[in-house]
């Protein structure tokens, strides 16, 4: 008998794609982020990202990526 070993990459797709058809995917997010604890520095990274943009930019570019969706 041979058995033919998995990699750690198939797995984890075949668990998302259970997780995310039993529980949908808001959740799947929501349970995966429990086990990651995240890097970097987000409000600094998010000031960079956001630093020459109005708070109307910001929402008009949000309006126009979910128009295009």
């Amino acid at each position: 008998m041979s058995a033919t070993a998995t990699t750690l990459n198939d797995i984890n797709i075949k668990a998302i794609t259970l997780l995310s058809s039993k529980l949908g995917t808001a959740d799947t997010i929501r349970f995966l982020n429990q086990f990651t604890t995240g890097f970097g520095d987000y409000t600094e990274e998010r000031k960079k990202v956001f630093d020459k943009m109005s708070l109307d930019d910001i929402v008009s570019e949000i309006k126009e990526r979910r128009k295009r969706t």
